[in-house]
């Protein structure tokens, strides 16, 4: 028996058969967050890039990914949901299909090695404090086998729809549109790895010595030596004590011309 394939629909009749769909979701408390593409670039940071590039990678799948990207980037992918080691996804077709990815969590010794390593390539304490990582560390992080971007090994898929292939369109699309929501917020591959970055900072920070160590003695110009270096006069380290204020005397008032002449009247008088 053959499986007899769907006639097809337009993309704006699927946009409006999803948007109906949606809006019934959302009147039963269902929280709706579709992948929203401007443009024909998926991603545009570091984060978003990496897991795109990452999964491009995965050779067993590059007959199925165009197909993804293309879905992607139309809206398709009307509802994604990121959860610890599950995500889940309505993607447009014919009609909507649910999308589940399921993926492993980073094994304990490969996460313990991560924050090890990760230590020595934070580059300020600002940085650590404020949650923003270096980017030796984003790229550490990235890395194939050893960092937190999974391997095809650690996924496991499935879709309501007929394709028979392991990996269908609407597999492919939710994988890039887990890229594009890394684009704008990067914390939630700690969270779809199911371990705790917060575990990645404070290792980190272990490392890192709140106080510096002064110069060497050797390390350090003496006063004379910089005025022999830049020809400048340098002032003495001890300043001279401050001069004493000049003592301020008063002229004597002269007496009135008037009181003299009285006196010398009373004089005559008293002879």
């Amino acid at each position: 028996m053959f499986y007899e394939w769907r006639p097809y629909v337009s993309v704006a009749q699927r946009r409006r058969n999803a948007e109906r769909e949606m809006q019934k979701l959302k009147k039963n408390g269902h929280p709706v967050t579709p992948v929203v593409i401007e443009g024909k670039t998926i991603a545009q940071t570091f984060w978003g890039k990496a897991w795109c590039d990452n999964l491009e990678r995965y050779s067993d799948y590059d007959n199925r990914l165009p197909r993804g990207r293309t879905y992607v980037r139309n809206g398709s992918v009307v509802d994604l949901q990121i959860f610890a080691g599950d995500v889940k996804a309505i993607v447009s077709g014919s009609e909507l299909y649910k999308v589940s990815v399921k993926v492993a969590p980073v094994p304990k010794a490969r996460w313990a090695a991560l924050c090890t390593e990760s230590a020595g390539a934070i580059e300020s304490l600002v940085e650590l404090l404020q949650g923003r990582f270096s980017k030796g560390v984003m790229e550490r992080i990235c890395q194939q086998k050893t960092g937190l971007f999974p391997m095809p090994a650690e996924l496991e898929f499935s879709c309501s729809c007929p394709d028979w292939a392991s990996m269908c369109k609407h597999v492919a699309a939710t994988l890039y549109g887990i890229g594009a929501r890394l684009d704008g917020r990067p914390e939630l591959i700690f969270k779809l790895r199911n371990v705790d970055e917060t575990e990645l900072i404070a290792k980190a920070g272990s490392g890192l010595r709140l106080t510096k160590k002064a110069p060497r003695a050797d390390k350090v110009l003496a006063g004379e030596n910089l005025a022999e270096v830049f020809g400048l006069e340098m002032a003495s380290e001890v300043p001279d004590e401050p001069a004493k204020p000049a003592t301020v005397r008063r002229k004597a008032k002269k007496k009135p011309r008037r009181v003299k002449r009285a006196k010398k009247l009373a004089s005559k008088g008293g002879k």
